[in-house]
């Protein structure tokens, strides 16, 4: 069905528990709540027994005891791209390094291959059932990077295909331009010529094609330097358009302390963030976006430091990093799970890591993320008595309802 039409989620949802985090930050799971909407829009939510005369004549839904969450926000994917790359699973089990795998004509290259010989057509034929099965669990607002195609008509291929994902399914989609991901084949040994490639002639014509919502580098001794990424994010500021850092994942590279200078919106991965790499994006308000999913599949040791980034007051969201070599998740449920496990957050840590800092990390936190009047009704209604099942259960697909954009996307028992 297309989005438009969908059923709206005009009247009152009665007999629902606000869970907690829902509404701001700590406020408590409130019982036997109402939350009207009007227009697509929250007009009003609070206790049932509070409900304003003038909404009693509308339309009623019955939630039946469902605990109402903001819609969930998955903030860091690359969702479009083509083929996939299990094969190089299966090698690297078998003993086969990562270089070994490199010398065969895999990682990124293999992507980036697979990519620019598929259509647009045959792109968002290959992503649509991926959008699918995160927005069967509540995802609302997600962000789809490109860095697949890695020259401008490739890179325009991915971030076409994400915005017509958006229209498609009705879902908030922010695109990142990830044009420095890594060096093309035919780049290989010019660094510097392919970062005045991306600045010079990709970033401008993306953005000027509307395309480009924010900017992306992968900074890392496998990848580009910190003065390549700041060349990046110097062209980002000319453009208008903001930054986000793939930063200390396989090393400390003050990445974070250098896109926190430039106000980025996130830093991500950061399993081997600094204590100055902290205190830059505490004092940026940057929001640091875990990704236990590529933690989990690339069986890595070194955690990232959440002690350190709680105490400092540093917002972490959780994301999927959904991609097809180092993280082929499609369960934000289940990234929640491993957040809690692996990194040891709490579950009203992880509850805001999914909706309202998932939203910052996006620069969506004014209309994502958290229930209020006046914002796009964007809610999931679970089956669940306990906001901990959503981070406790493995494997498990709650029977929810899903109001997305202001219409019922999904309803419990009919899906």
């Amino acid at each position: 069905m297309n989005a438009q039409e969908l059923p709206s989620a005009d009247g009152v949802w009665t007999n629902l528990t606000l869970a907690p985090e829902a509404c701001a930050p700590g406020s408590a799971a409130l019982p036997d709540a109402a939350l009207v909407v009007t227009e697509g829009h929250i007009a009003w939510l609070g206790p049932h027994t509070n409900l304003p005369a003038e909404y009693a004549t509308l339309p009623r839904h019955d939630s039946q005891g469902a605990l109402v969450t903001p819609g969930l926000v998955d903030c860091h994917t690359h969702l479009v791209y083509g083929g996939q790359r299990a094969n190089e699973f299966a090698l690297r089990l078998a003993g086969a390094s990562y270089e070994d795998v490199a010398r065969a004509g895999g990682g990124i290259v293999s992507s980036v291959r697979a990519t620019r010989a598929a259509s647009e057509d045959e792109l968002l034929a290959q992503t649509a059932p991926r959008l699918q099965a995160l927005l069967d669990e509540g995802v609302c607002a997600i962000e789809i990077k490109s860095g697949y195609g890695l020259s401008l008509e490739h890179e325009r291929a991915q971030l076409r295909v994400a915005r017509r994902l958006g229209e498609q399914f009705g879902v908030t989609v922010r695109t990142t331009f990830l044009g420095a991901h890594a060096l093309p084949p035919e780049y290989a040994g010019r660094s510097q010529a392919y970062i005045d490639l991306v600045c010079q002639e990709m970033m401008p014509a993306l953005a000027a094609e509307g395309l480009v919502d924010a900017v992306d580098v992968f900074c890392e001794r496998i990848a580009f330097t910190l003065a390549e990424t700041e060349q990046v994010f110097r062209a980002a500021r000319a453009l208008g358009l903001p930054v986000k850092l793939h930063a200390e994942q396989l090393s400390d590279m003050g990445g974070a302390a250098l896109a926190a200078r430039y106000g980025a919106l996130s830093c991500d991965h950061i399993e081997h963030l600094s204590a100055e790499g902290i205190a830059a994006m505490r004092q940026a308000g940057t929001v640091a976006v875990l990704l236990p999913g590529a933690y989990y599949f690339l069986r890595d040791t070194h955690l990232p430091p959440i002690a350190a980034l709680r105490a400092a007051g540093v917002p972490m969201a959780v994301s999927t990093d959904h991609n097809p070599g180092t993280s082929p998740a499609l369960s934000l449920l289940l990234m929640m799970n491993m957040a809690c496990t692996l990194f040891r957050l709490t579950v009203p840590e992880v509850l805001a890591g999914v909706t309202r800092h998932a939203a910052q990390a996006l620069g969506l936190q004014h209309s994502h993320g958290s229930l209020a009047a006046g914002r796009p009704a964007n809610f999931v209604l679970w089956p669940l008595h306990d906001a901990a099942e959503l981070a406790y259960w493995l494997g498990h697909k709650p029977d929810c309802t899903i109001v997305r954009q202001g219409r019922v996307a999904r309803t419990a028992g009919r899906g």
